[in-house]
């Protein structure tokens, strides 16, 4: 099983569904629905980060702070997300794409762009924490983080994969390999 569809299974319980939908205004559905599109996304923008040496770098620096969280219970991980840290985290992988990222997200799922905010805030460290996880007990350096994102994403239905990549793509050129270079030296500096 994939990184993706681990973090997903966890999160697709109708608790934590519920438990998203209260924190941020919207039902279960619309949660899952952003779920299925926002991890990818996330995920796609992390893995086009990591191309580069002083990305990966950056990447495995931020997940050695998230190596250690406990998502055996994402619910109750859930609770004790900083949802300012985790609106910090969202903001860092998209960069200076963040509100555009954010708009195309509200557009596909019927929320509002607040909404999406507020998830993907909650979701981000999730994300982190379990990537941080797989660093820890694979013992995995920059470049193997690289390689777990890019298969996790690999693996993934090809049709979500593509629609990550155009809401990923910021000038609208087809290809998202041009606006690698703007994510960059954002990432993760705070």
């Amino acid at each position: 099983m994939n990184l993706l569809d681990l973090i997903s299974g966890q999160l697709n319980d109708q608790n934590t569904l519920s438990k998203l939908g209260q924190s941020s205004g919207a039902d279960s559905s619309q949660v899952q629905q952003l779920m299925q599109l926002g991890l990818p996304v996330l995920m796609q923008a992390l893995g086009r980060n990591t191309s580069t040496d002083e990305g990966a770098q950056a990447l495995t620096t931020a997940l050695e702070k998230h190596q250690d969280a406990d998502l055996s219970n994402v619910s109750g991980f859930l609770d004790n997300v900083d949802a300012n840290d985790g609106a910090k985290i969202v903001q860092h992988i998209f960069a200076g794409n963040n509100d555009r990222i954010q708009n195309n997200l509200a557009q596909q799922t019927g929320l509002n762009t607040g909404q999406v905010g507020s998830l993907l805030a909650q979701l981000a460290p999730v994300l982190l924490g379990a990537l941080g996880q797989q660093k820890k007990s694979q013992n995995l350096d920059a470049s193997g983080i690289a390689g777990l994102l890019s298969n996790s994403v690999g693996q993934s239905d090809s049709g979500i994969m593509a629609l990550a990549s155009k809401l990923l793509d910021t000038d609208n050129d087809g290809s998202i390999i041009d606006d690698v270079g703007n994510l960059l030296g954002k990432l993760f500096k705070k």
